[in-house]
């Protein structure tokens, strides 16, 4: 089968659109027609080589869709059937997974960072020539194969974008809140960054009762969009924005710190707007390498804890059925997330717009 998809063959080079083979799906893997299809920084990442990936690939990794066929073994799913993507997905057997930390899974680690399936082979190729796949997702395609264990059945009632956008900010930035810090009620927090993740979490701390939800950013109209989102103030970010949080929390910082872009200087910030024996949430990916000064005498002294989350230490098989009826409760306002539009060949542009930093998230729809 063929497959239009928007190929990365380099990094620090431009996507191109062109027509893949695509190999039926195997035992335990499922074929997706993708839906829609979010823009996420943690590919650029890629694009830029901060992320170390094999090429050529295709990228996408925050997506939705619907089953069109199954490969031998599969029961969980059927043709027909709507799906979130997975990008972190476990296998429920490994020392993780039974200890409670499926997105920290021993068995899809490998093949996740070698965009391959669980056999170590790809299901995409380019004139005989492997094509891999982001996070084993690659959902910058029409259709794509992934394992049974990275496509999630969501309600039917949940929109596309929706759906692809629970798949990796919404799950991030509340999953953050509610499964990694576990907020409490009346409780003060700051948010570093309001993009895609970042409004995310705005949303967990309203949704987990937070009594001040303070937000960062440097760009003015994305913190009068938090407030939209749950936002009881907005700071400039810069050199006062320490002591603005402080004036805003008695003097002594917040309760919770989310770190939500990845840079190691705001997380270097993050934890001095954190009150002593607060608690600072590191979300945001940083570029492989990177190193953050987190000073032990601070630690030590003040009693901060720094917490990494990844996936927002989700178990998404209960986590995304979880936040899709949130959604339809009215509880979750995901819509608002949703930017701007894109067709598959506008690609490159979106992600020109995602660098302005004006956009929550933009979608491609397929």
């Amino acid at each position: 089968m063929k497959t239009t998809a928007a190929l990365l063959r380099a990094a620090r080079q431009p996507f191109t659109i062109t027509t893949l083979d695509l190999a039926p799906p195997g035992p335990g893997e499922v074929q997706v027609r993708v839906k829609a299809a979010g823009v996420c920084h943690s590919d650029w990442h890629i694009v830029t080589g901060d992320t170390p990936f094999p090429m050529a690939a295709v990228l996408g990794h925050e997506g939705a869709g619907v089953i069109e066929a199954v490969g031998p073994g599969v029961k969980r799913l059927a043709p027909g059937d709507p799906v979130a993507l997975d990008w972190a997905p476990s296998c429920g057997e490994c020392f993780y997974c039974l200890n409670g930390r499926p997105s920290l899974c021993e068995t899809f680690k490998a093949t996740k960072w070698a965009g391959t399936m669980l056999d170590g082979t790809t299901r995409l190729a380019d004139d005989g020539k492997p094509v891999y796949q982001f996070c084993s997702v690659g959902c910058f395609a029409e259709r794509i194969v992934v394992s049974e264990k990275s496509a999630i059945k969501m309600p039917a009632s949940v929109p596309w974008e929706i759906s692809a956008l629970i798949g990796c900010a919404v799950t991030t930035g509340v999953g953050a809140v509610v499964n990694t810090a576990r907020v409490a009620a009346g409780s003060s927090v700051v948010v570093y960054g309001a993009g895609g993740v970042g409004l995310s979490v705005v949303m967990g701390a309203a949704l987990a009762g937070a009594g001040r939800i303070i937000v960062v950013d440097r760009v003015p109209s994305k913190l009068e969009q938090a407030e939209d989102f749950g936002a009881t103030h907005a700071v400039a970010a810069g050199p006062n924005a320490v002591d603005e949080i402080r004036g805003l929390t008695g003097g002594r910082g917040a309760d919770y710190v989310f770190e939500a872009i990845g840079i190691p200087a705001v997380q270097e910030e993050a934890l001095r707007a954190a009150r002593p024996g607060g608690m600072i949430i590191l979300a945001g990916i940083s570029p492989v390498g990177s190193a953050t000064n987190l000073p032990g005498a601070v630690l030590t002294r003040q009693e901060k804890t720094v917490a990494g989350s990844y996936y927002g230490t989700a178990n998404t098989s209960r986590d995304f059925p979880r936040l899709a009826e949130l959604y339809l409760a009215k509880r979750l306002d995901l819509a608002k997330l949703v930017s701007r539009r894109y067709r598959l060949d506008q690609i490159n542009e979106a992600y020109a717009d995602m660098l302005t930093g004006k956009d929550a998230r933009g979608i491609i729809v397929f």
